[in-house]
């Protein structure tokens, strides 16, 4: 957490009040956002409406470590532990191909012997795939700490050929890190791949490489005024403008930060850049980037007395690119470094803004006793960091390429590498916080969509739970205010286990996530999976979907039909839906049901709405009344239901479970609730089991030969419902004689002789004085 400059110059018990005085803010700010999502979908859920599937790989476990969508090709490519896949997209296709592609000879065995270990670190990680031309992907790997590249052959559009040529492998240092868990960042572009990594077997030489195509290899200084421990995240181009000369590289890293006001430690997230036409300096930065700047990335809240809570590290980057492809919204997920409470946000930042603090001052810093300000000086011209092209060039003054850069020039940009202005987000605040949450937000994929009443950022957000969170942020007007709204829940693997990476394919509406175990598939959307009611459309509030007047479907812009409804903005079905089946009650099919309890003892009256956002009220209606009902110590209202600690007689009615949702009120359950006497118990237990005798001395008994009939199965469902603990004998002697088989009976009663037995051999030999002790099976104590 980070509290301004100020901080530094408060005595210790005024700082620590400060930081308890902004973290209780942070949580306030935070439960005014609480948002629970609308609908959860477990694994089982998923699959049973079609809308994922998994893919594990040939052995079982994937161990995956890169993914590429290739929407061109209609495939996805997987790399992983000694293995690269192809899948066809096309769900009903999932013909797959596989590449085995393991450390060259002799690397394995090398990399035992450097101390690394044999299982999770000497295989060959594939960490890159990128598309090299139309017929061929680029992918290196870690090769057991001896980085390696190769070209893998997919054939062309339309064909699933899957190889890879043993003499295209080269060697892949600086194009992909020796350790398989060293955060990594590429991108290919016109020939040349750009990289953020360590490019030694020890992790120590962090750099940012370019190589490959007809240009000599770049890569920067080994200096921690330009990096300092980064852990790089992600890498983009981004065009400035027409002019193809003016295209930069943008890299998004986190990394120690030098200006941190003293605070050793201190980590900060940067935006990075260089330009693509980059060629070093002719006497000064030979082969070394000489365009190279950086800005810190800010997310955070505003809080009280001008201090802000900070997210520093940075998770992700997603590029929401736009018609316009020089301006792409830069989505980004941070989490908190502080050990007071984990909290994680999600930012928005406007190329703008970005460009805007590249723009500004430099960074300057005259001593190392000196603080951080702005540089005042004379910068040199050409701008340090801007790129030689038609800008640049003046009459009387061309530079064709950065060796023509004056000297001058090339030791300002080795000196000040970092921008002054940092880089705030849109309306300088985040679109999402969540704190003390027991998940992490791992990976983000967003998705524009064209709704009723405008457009929508549809966010899909990984967790290290196995899990997707899929929500829309709403903004009133210009107001600075925002609501974040949670639409479902999607639980993708069956065990919990942390996402990986995520792509998206807006052109199919499926969203592809990877982890250790698989790959899965899944729908952006299942509109019918919010109900058959207009008024639970509506309320669902997804961009994707709108009630036809029929069923709740997808929502297409351009189609005019007339009974279209949707409001994602309010959600509220009762101006959408007045002259349509408004809610499950209005279409008679409320559930309706009995249950029974005993006199003083517990019954539990059981309803959870189908959306968690929802609030319940509970009527009773006896005699023609309908009232509310009134809760107390021996009647509790709970999240899932109405619990009675102890029933009476006269609690006895009809009881109603009604929700409420964005004021719209909709029957969920009719219960009957029947209060039974003690001896009225009895007497269906005599009559059910017939057994009146046995009911006086209770004792375990073996599994009755009777077989259990329908009514007595319900009998049974409703008595151990709401039964009390004072009854329990009695219930599980029940148990025995309707539900046990007579195989159960059978081997139960050998077990019980068998243990008999036993006992009766130990008292013999204890008789006899023997002395030893008699030990009974562990197989018959255990029965």
């Amino acid at each position: 957490m980070y509290f301004g400059r100020n901080m530094k110059d408060l005595p210790a018990s005024r700082t620590l009040a400060v930081a308890v005085l902004v973290t209780l803010h942070v949580l306030k700010t935070d439960s005014s956002k609480v948002n629970v999502p609308r609908l959860r979908l477990s694994y089982k859920d998923l699959l049973a409406t079609n809308r994922s599937s998994i893919f594990i790989g040939h052995g079982g476990f994937l161990n995956l470590s890169s993914m590429f969508l290739d929407e061109y090709h209609d495939r996805l490519f997987i790399g992983g532990k000694d293995v690269l896949y192809s899948l066809r997209l096309d769900p009903n296709n999932i013909d797959s191909k596989e590449i085995y592609w393991p450390p060259l000879p002799g690397d394995k065995e090398d990399c035992v012997l450097k101390g690394k270990d044999p299982l999770s670190e000497c295989a060959n990680y594939v960490r890159m795939l990128h598309p090299y031309n139309r017929t061929h992907l680029l992918s290196c790997s870690t090769g057991a700490f001896q980085p390696m590249c190769a070209f893998i052959y997919v054939g062309h559009r339309g064909e699933h050929v899957f190889r890879m040529d043993p003499a295209s492998v080269e060697n892949g240092r600086g194009r992909c890190p020796h350790d398989p868990s060293k955060p990594f960042a590429s991108t290919f572009i016109g020939g040349e791949l750009y990289t953020g990594l360590t490019a030694d077997f020890l992790g120590r030489d962090s750099v940012i490489f370019r190589s490959m195509g007809s240009r000599s290899t770049m890569r920067t200084e080994t200096d921690q005024r330009l990096l300092h421990d980064p852990k790089f995240v992600a890498a983009h181009l981004i065009p400035d403008n027409d002019d193809r000369d003016n295209d930069k590289v943008y890299f998004f890293f986190t990394e120690k930060a030098m200006e941190a006001d003293g605070k050793s430690g201190a980590i900060y997230s940067r935006v990075g850049r260089v330009c693509a036409n980059d060629a070093g300096g002719q006497r000064v930065l030979v082969n070394k980037w000489s365009t190279f700047i950086k800005a810190r990335l800010v997310c955070s809240v505003p809080g009280p007395h001008g201090i802000d809570t900070h997210f520093d590290e940075l998770e992700d980057v997603f590029l929401l690119r736009t018609k316009d492809e020089k301006n792409p919204e830069v989505y980004a997920i941070f989490s908190t470094i502080s050990n007071v409470f984990q909290g994680f946000a999600v930012c928005v930042y406007r190329m703008a803004d970005i460009r805007e603090a590249f723009n500004g001052p430099f960074a300057h810093q005259e001593g190392p006793d000196y603080q951080w300000g702005a540089f005042e000086g004379r910068v040199p011209y050409p701008r340090p960091g801007v790129c030689p092209s038609k800008i640049t060039n003046q009459p009387g003054r061309q530079f064709g390429s950065t060796k023509d850069y004056p000297d001058g020039v090339l030791q300002f940009a080795r000196s000040h590498p970092l921008m002054s202005q940092p880089v705030y987000p849109a309306l300088r605040q985040p679109v999402l916080v969540k704190t003390n949450v027991e998940y992490r937000l791992r990976h983000i994929v967003v998705d524009r969509v064209e709704a009723e009443d405008g457009q929508y950022d549809v966010m899909f957000i990984g967790t290290d739970a196995g899990s997707v969170l899929k929500g829309i942020v709403l903004r009133s007007g210009n107001s600075l205010h925002t609501e974040e709204v949670t639409l479902e829940e999607l639980q993708v693997f069956k065990v919990p286990t942390p996402i990986t990476s995520m792509k998206i394919s807006v052109k199919r509406q499926m969203l592809y996530v990877g982890s250790q175990v698989g790959v899965a598939q899944v729908r952006l959307h299942r509109c019918e999976t919010y109900g058959k009611a207009c008024a639970e459309c509506c309320l669902a509030r997804d961009p994707y979907c709108a009630w036809d007047g029929v069923s709740c479907t997808r929502y297409q812009p351009h189609n005019k039909r007339r009974f279209r409804r949707q409001d994602i903005r309010n959600g509220n079905p009762v101006h959408q839906c007045l002259d349509q089946n408004l809610s499950v009650e209005d279409l008679d099919s409320a559930e309706e049901k009995v249950v029974y309890g005993t006199e003083n003892n517990s019954t539990f009256l059981e309803c959870v709405p189908k959306s968690p956002q929802a609030t319940v009220t509970w009527f009773v209606e006896r005699d023609d009344r309908r009232d509310e009902v009134k809760t107390d110590e021996r009647m509790i209202r709970m999240e899932q239901g109405l619990l009675f600690r102890k029933v009476f007689r006269h609690d006895e009615g009809v009881y109603v479970c009604q929700s409420q949702e964005h004021g719209f009120a909709q029957t969920l359950l009719r219960i009957s609730l029947e209060v039974l006497r003690g001896e009225t118990l009895v007497e269906l237990f005599n009559k059910e089991g017939g057994a009146g005798e046995e009911w006086a001395g209770y004792r375990p008994l073996p599994c009755h030969t009777q077989r259990a009939t329908p009514h007595s199965r319900s009998w049974f469902k409703d008595i151990m419902q709401l039964i009390g603990p004072s009854n329990l004998p009695r219930v599980e002697e029940y148990c025995e004689r309707v539900w046990c088989s007579d195989k159960q009976r059978r081997k139960h009663k050998a077990m019980l002789n068998k243990y008999k037995l036993a006992q009766e051999s130990g008292r013999k030999a204890r008789n006899k004085g023997s002395g030893e002790r008699h030990r009974i099976p562990r197989s018959v104590r255990d029965t």
